[in-house]
Formats: structure tokens, C-alpha cells, sequence
């Protein structure tokens, strides 16, 4: 075994066990995984190096765990017209606009060590102040799926991880060699990009809607987010009440598209309080989740499991929230 081989292996049997640092939930095991939950974490292992945290933090929801792979595939893992240096500055960027510190940490390891793009400086700008599209048309597919995964995982992250992947008594010395050596593991020595569409079995089939319109130049990446869309409905059905998701859709039509310390979550976390009070903490939860996902604290989440105890209604109500909240930030991405 070669020493590169051996790192890499050390690497993966750490991230493996920082599964149990997942907060609010417990993530299925990798040895207990079974059908859609054993699929997604075979893919993730064989194209994207590792079963990594924020992927399967949302095993306890088969079909949410099934859409956040296939975006995440889709977009910044399948060979395309964009390199991967310049989709991870696009990563970079919307995690830092989200306050992601986790996602910041991972995603700006990989800019600095993948060979480097021209592009990738102008497309993190691009991806937090917004404007003239720095990429032509064809390539938008790709760099808004990106970016519209992103704002969707730096919300689910913020909720279920800590601040970084980087284990917290770590020595400062070492946490940069860390953090590059998890960016080499997360590029599995395969040679080339998977095919793009091959994720896409995961979940049926279903149309797209015509506010991810964006993503019809690429059939994967439209494929990804019809049937991501369609998961993320059923979960709402299931898991947020009526009047929570039409709270949570008013207040994304109101919020400034400001930076995240605006107060606008404040005033809009405020309006849960209209709710009868058996919603009261659905809508907190959902509210913080779309909009400062970065000041939802353990309290929150404890509130919203004493009305709806177990792990599921928790992912579903907050991955329906999340993703609601991207596919907006992807809508008025799409427009510049």
C-alpha cells in the first residue's frame, strides 16, 4: 500500500467516524444502510471519495438523502462544460454569503488544490454579490446548479454540523494539512468526471418546474432538480403544515436580498408567532432554516421535536425549507 493510498484511507475512516458529530439526528449507519439510504452512500463513496457528513446527515429521509446527492452530483462532481476549481469557487462563494463556515472550509481546501481556473475568481464574486454573468449561457446550468445546491446544503450544514470538519482540539498547525487532505480524498483517483445522469435512478421521474427553468440546457442537471423539487413537495406535504409552508414562501417573497446579517429573518421569525401555537415551533424552524440558518440554535429544533418527535419530520420539514429558499436565490440568479 502506498503512502498516498494509506492517507487517503486514514482520511475516510475519520470522516466515518465524525458521522456521529451529525447534530439533532442520527444518521444511518454505513453498515445498517439499506435500498435508497445504501445506494447513496455506495455512489458517494465510489465518485465522490467518502460518505461525507453533510450528505449523510439526511439519511434519516431516504428521498431527501436521494435529491441532495443527485444536485450535488449533478452540478460540481459530473464531467460538464465547467471545471471543477471554478464550480468550487461558486461553492466558496455562496458559503460565504450563508455564514457556512463548514462549507467554506471544504470548498476553499478544494479551490487550492485543484489545478488552477482564470474563471474561478470571477465566479466567486459572481456567486455572492450577483450581477452580469461572468460564463455564457451554456455553461448557466451548471454554475447556477451549483450555486443553488449550495445555498441548499450551507442551510442543512448550519443546522446539523459544527463549524468545520476539521476535529475542534486539532492543532491549528495541522488544520490546513487537514482540510487538504480532505479535499484530496474528495476526488477519488478514478480517472475523469462520472458520466453525467447516472445518479438520476435514484428517484422517479418528474417534470420541471418553471422556476428551475435555468436548468434545461443540461438534461442531468434538469433531471436532478425536477426530481429534487418533487421530493422536496412530497416532504412538505408530509412534514410542514399548510400554514408553515405558506408562512415560509410569503416571508422569502418579502425578505430584502440583502447580506445575511439584514434584519429581515428577524422580523419574518416574528411572524411565526401568528401561528396557532401547535405550529408555532414548525414555523420557527422553518423560518430560521430559509432565512438565518446560521442563528438556529438547539432550541429551536428541541421545540419543534416536543410537537413531532423522531428524525424524519425533522430533516423533511427543514430540507422543504432549505431547498425552498435555494430554488428562490436560483430564481433570482437566473434573472441577472
Amino acid at each position: 500500500m502506498t503512502a498516498a493510498t494509506t492517507a487517503r484511507t486514514l482520511v475516510r475512516t475519520a470522516l466515518r467516524g465524525s458521522l456521529a458529530q451529525i447534530r439533532h439526528v442520527r444518521a444511518v449507519p454505513p453498515g445498517a444502510a439499506e435500498g435508497t439510504v445504501a445506494a447513496v452512500y455506495a455512489a458517494s463513496e465510489r465518485e465522490f471519495g467518502l460518505l461525507a457528513p453533510p450528505l449523510a446527515l439526511h439519511s434519516p429521509a431516504p428521498e431527501a438523502l436521494a435529491a441532495c446527492w443527485l444536485m450535488l452530483r449533478e452540478t460540481l462532481l459530473a464531467d460538464g462544460r465547467v471545471s471543477r476549481a471554478a464550480k468550487e469557487a461558486v461553492a466558496t462563494g455562496v458559503s460565504r454569503d450563508n455564514s457556512c463556515p463548514y462549507c467554506v472550509d471544504v470548498h476553499r481546501a478544494q479551490v487550492r488544490t485543484l489545478p488552477p481556473d482564470d474563471a474561478a475568481g470571477r465566479l466567486s464574486a459572481w456567486a455572492r454579490r450577483g450581477g452580469p454573468r461572468p460564463f455564457p449561457d451554456e455553461d448557466a446550468p451548471e454554475v447556477i446548479g451549483v450555486a443553488v445546491t449550495f445555498h441548499y446544503l450551507n442551510r442543512m450544514v448550519n443546522l446539523f454540523l459544527r463549524d468545520s470538519p476539521v476535529p475542534p482540539l486539532a492543532p491549528a498547525a495541522l488544520r490546513g494539512g487537514m482540510l487538504r487532505a480532505v479535499s484530496r480524498v474528495t476526488r477519488p483517483p478514478a480517472p475523469g468526471a462520472p458520466a453525467p445522469g447516472d445518479s438520476l435512478g435514484l428517484l422517479p421521474a418528474a417534470p420541471l418546474p418553471p422556476d428551475l427553468a435555468w436548468a434545461a440546457g443540461r438534461p442531468a442537471v434538469a433531471g436532478a432538480f425536477a426530481r429534487a423539487a418533487a421530493a422536496a413537495d412530497a416532504a412538505g406535504d408530509r412534514s410542514v403544515p399548510e400554514p408553515v409552508r405558506r408562512l415560509v414562501l410569503d416571508a422569502l417573497a418579502d425578505a430584502a436580498d440583502g447580506p445575511p446579517d439584514h434584519p429581515g429573518p428577524l422580523r419574518a421569525e416574528a411572524a411565526a408567532d401568528g401561528l396557532p401555537p401547535t405550529l408555532r415551533p414548525a414555523g420557527r424552524l422553518a423560518l430560521l432554516t430559509a432565512l438565518a440558518s446560521y442563528r438556529a440554535g438547539p432550541d429551536a429544533v428541541a421545540a419543534f421535536r416536543a410537537c413531532r418527535p423522531g428524525d424524519r419530520p425533522l430533516i423533511e420539514l427543514t430540507s422543504w425549507a432549505a431547498f425552498t429558499a435555494a430554488r428562490r436565490a436560483g430564481a433570482r440568479l437566473a434573472l441577472r
